[in-house]
This record gives structure tokens, sequence and C-alpha cells, in this order.
């Protein structure tokens, strides 16, 4: 059995009537460690968190999916983790991002939009001896090797 594959069922199944909730990633890390990252348009609380592992925690046992001890861990994505899905890109429109391309070089802006072809951020480039300029940049999504949100302190 997939295991990564029955979590995802099962995190769908409990998450279905709740539109504003979305499964990121599951994984399975050696030696037991199984990751459930859940996001939502306004954030993920507490409570959606345990009623998820309390159902994908049973529902395991019940099936007897995993014969090994097995840590559970369900939460949202942190301001660390990548962005990964299209929803995640749309909920962090107005902030600023670091976008890493896959030939290595960078790209940070507040981020505009995002459509099936790529994204769109504000890129503020200051030259020597000039003020800073904003220009539009828009970046293919096939170019895009990461995403993150940047978080200011200010």
């Amino acid at each position: 059995m997939d295991i990564e594959k029955r979590v995802s069922e099962l995190v769908e199944e409990k998450i279905a009537d709740r539109s504003d909730l979305f499964l990121v990633d599951v994984k399975m890390h050696p030696p037991g460690k199984l990751i459930i990252l859940v996001d939502g348009d306004n954030g993920v609380a507490i409570e959606d968190c345990a009623a998820i592992s309390r159902h994908v925690g049973f529902h395991l046992e019940e099936e007897n999916a995993i014969d090994h001890a097995y840590n559970l861990e369900v939460s949202s994505p942190g301001i660390d983790t990548p962005l990964k899905l299209e929803r995640q890109y749309r909920k962090n429109i107005g902030r600023n991002v670091r976008i890493k391309l896959a030939d290595g070089s960078k790209r940070e802006g507040k981020l505009l939009a995002i459509d099936d072809d790529g994204v769109r951020i504000a890129e503020t480039v200051k030259l020597k001896g000039k003020k800073a300029e904003t220009t539009e940049v828009s970046i293919p999504l096939k170019d895009i090797s990461e995403t993150k949100v940047l978080i200011s302190f200010k």
C-alpha cells in the first residue's frame, strides 16, 4: 500500500466539507515520521490539525496500514516552507517573495498575480547612483525551482 497516497485520501475525506482548507503535502520520513501539511485560505486552526490527526490516525490504526512505530505530525506549512500549490501563491498575493529560478538566480518582489503560465512580481531594482525603480516582471512557472514568502519585522 502506498501510505502517502492513502493518507492523502484520508485527509481529503476529512476536509471535504471545508472549502477553505487544502492539503499541501504528505511525506513519510524514515524511520517513521509521517508529516501532513494542510493550509487554509485564512490559515489553519490548531483544532483543524487535531481533527485531521485523529481522523488519519484512527483509520491508519484500524486498517493496520503502518506495521511499525510512527509519529504523526499535522501542521500548516512554516514560514520557511516553499510555496507548492497555485492556491498558496494566490493566498500570498500582496506579500514579498523570493523566487529561486532553475538556473540558480534569484528574484525578489511583491507577488502581484499567478495564472497557468506563471507569476508576476513587482521587483524593485536599485542601480548605482540612481533612484530605485520598480518594474513588473513575469516569471514562467516552469522556470521556478522554489518560492518563499519573505517575512518583514518592520
